[in-house]
């Protein structure tokens, strides 16, 4: 039996906890970080969880909800 992993996607919390309440709050933070996306880009993960998701993109939000990346060798 193939077990299924599951994650909990709460990145609208974590935004409204930097006082955050709209998904084109992210756009120029992510542009800052040379994250290039749409309002519609940025829009489908804020609202549900992703079904893949570049490491780029959630490094960057990790920077800016100022969750700690671990160090890179």
């Amino acid at each position: 039996m193939i077990k299924k992993m599951g994650i909990r996607w709460n990145l609208r919390k974590l935004m409204a906890a930097k006082d955050m309440f709209q998904t084109t709050d992210l756009v120029p933070l992510l542009t800052e970080r040379s994250i290039q996306l749409s309002r519609e880009q940025v829009f489908r993960p804020v609202t549900q969880a992703p079904q893949r998701l570049s490491m780029d993109i959630l490094a960057a939000l990790c920077d800016i909800l100022g969750w700690a990346a671990l160090p890179t060798t």
